[in-house]
């Protein structure tokens, strides 16, 4: 099936990206003889991938892995959203009805949510936010009417400083309005370094591989984030990584420029070059 399509769909060359998918898609343009590009988006290849990645004629890496080295291998990153000039700090925050001043976490954890790292958030400012600070606290639709049930039982914070939302089609605004976040470890790691955020990583604990932890262990040894896995996460450890730093302001600039250094903004481009070389 997957060859058939690819000759009825005249096409020059084939993109893989890992998962079950693009096995048997990028088998069939290899027996073809059509140039393969395979791209792996996490610290580690997947088993697609690694099956696939003898025949492509480059592999597109987000990260710099070892034992994958040479011409073939390209370390380019992972592509970001588009994000609009010109958006300020203020400007952002007022979009989300959040102060001006003062310093913003954001907490997210995904279309759908991460439970503790919900509840962990709410717990770690159950007897209010420190003075200065605000908090957007995107749940995820899985865990909003659940979390919104605990913040409504905390009238200590208000709504004005405690921003409580689903999901958001503004990311890049939600990134734009804070000065550190609290989230997994997927692919969102490359849109914190692209908007110099530093970071709080919790690994998804169930991910493949523990390829989470692997991804948050380019920020943390380039000492843009750190790290704490999810069985210690409570409201208790979470202010207690999140204090020092918020009373740093030192620290908080050195992670931004760390991140900002680390960050691969072009991976969209280098990627799709790498694909355009192949089809010519």
């Amino acid at each position: 099936m997957a060859r058939k399509l690819l000759r009825a769909k005249g096409v020059d060359a084939v993109m893989a990206g890992g998962g079950y998918v693009a096995g048997p898609v990028g088998a069939a343009a290899v027996t073809l003889r059509l140039p393969l590009i395979v791209t792996e988006a996490d610290a580690h290849l997947g088993v697609a991938n690694k099956l696939l990645a003898p025949f492509a004629r480059r592999v597109c890496l987000a990260f710099d892995l070892e034992g994958h080295k040479g011409d073939k291998y390209l370390v380019t990153g992972r592509p970001i959203a588009p994000r609009r000039a010109g958006l300020t700090r203020p400007a952002a925050r007022e979009q989300f009805g959040l102060p001006t001043d003062g310093l913003c976490l954001l907490v997210f954890g995904g279309s759908l949510g991460a439970r503790n790292i919900n509840r962990a958030s709410l717990d770690a400012f159950a007897d209010g936010l420190p003075d200065g600070l605000c908090v957007l606290h995107l749940t995820g639709r899985g865990d909003f009417e659940a979390a919104k049930e605990i913040l409504d039982s905390r009238p200590v914070l208000s709504e004005d400083r405690y921003r409580m939302l689903d999901f958001t089609n503004e990311f890049d605004v939600a990134l734009a309005a804070a000065d550190v976040s609290v989230c997994r470890a997927g692919g969102s790691i490359f849109e914190l370094a692209a908007a110099g955020l530093p970071a709080i990583l919790v690994p998804y604990p169930h991910a493949t591989a523990d390829h989470q932890a692997l991804n948050a262990k380019w920020l943390t040894d380039g000492d843009a984030a750190v790290m704490i896995r999810d069985h210690d996460l409570n409201g208790e450890s979470l202010r207690a990584l999140l204090n020092p730093i918020l009373a740093d302001p030192t620290r908080l600039d050195a992670m931004r420029a760390n991140a900002l250094e680390l960050a691969m903004p072009d991976a969209a481009d280098r990627i799709a070059g790498a694909l355009l070389e192949a089809a010519s």
